[in-house]
């Protein structure tokens, strides 16, 4: 009895120390109703190299358009570092954004080219997080820049190996602003046993 005393005692320390969120992911950290198919990051104004993020997302046919589709994304900033910030008890990751597809599944993030962090051999990455309606989120591998000088040949080949290739966004110059599509095919979802 004594045991399972001390064992309750400390779950409820631990409790009260870490609390526990059902919403840890940042993809909840702005209410649905105020998203639109269109976004801006944080200092897009200020960045040398801007981006415009676009493309469709479609059901895991891969035809049909995904309407109402939350799309997250958080990336490091030009020099390849986290601009960590704080609000009350909570830290996150500044340069951050999200949209929700419209009717025709389309998507539209401003954003900037991420810089690569060489101390760590960390190429240009952007990362996504996509939460369907009444489905748990799911987040994609990281999107890659075909420009990146960190993406080798033996890079190249391994994601091609993995079939991961669609990572690497293609850069095209439109009207002064570089431009990236990538489409987005939702995955295939298995309701659990019951």
């Amino acid at each position: 009895m004594k045991n399972l005393i001390v064992a309750f005692c400390l779950i409820c320390f631990y409790c009260a120390v870490n609390p526990i969120s059902a919403q840890e992911s940042p993809i909840y950290d702005r209410a649905e109703d105020l998203l639109s198919n269109t976004d801006t990051i944080p200092d897009f104004i200020s960045k040398t190299n801007k981006l415009k993020l676009t493309g469709v997302i479609y059901q895991s046919d891969g035809v049909t358009p995904a309407k109402d589709v939350i799309i997250f994304i958080e990336q490091p900033d030009e020099n390849g570092d986290f601009d960590l910030r704080q609000s009350g008890d909570d830290r996150y990751v500044f340069h951050r954004s999200w949209v929700k597809t419209d009717e025709d599944g389309r998507y539209t993030f401003y954003t900037f080219v991420p810089g690569n962090d060489r101390r760590y051999n960390q190429m240009q990455q952007i990362f996504p997080i996509i939460k369907e309606a009444s489905k748990p989120e799911v987040q994609l591998e990281s999107l890659l820049f075909d420009e990146d000088p960190l993406l080798t040949k033996r890079c190249r080949k391994r994601l091609i190996k993995k079939g991961q290739e669609a990572r690497i966004l293609n850069i095209e110059k439109e009207d002064g602003m570089l431009v990236a599509s990538k489409d987005i095919v939702l995955p295939e979802h298995t309701e659990p046993n019951s």
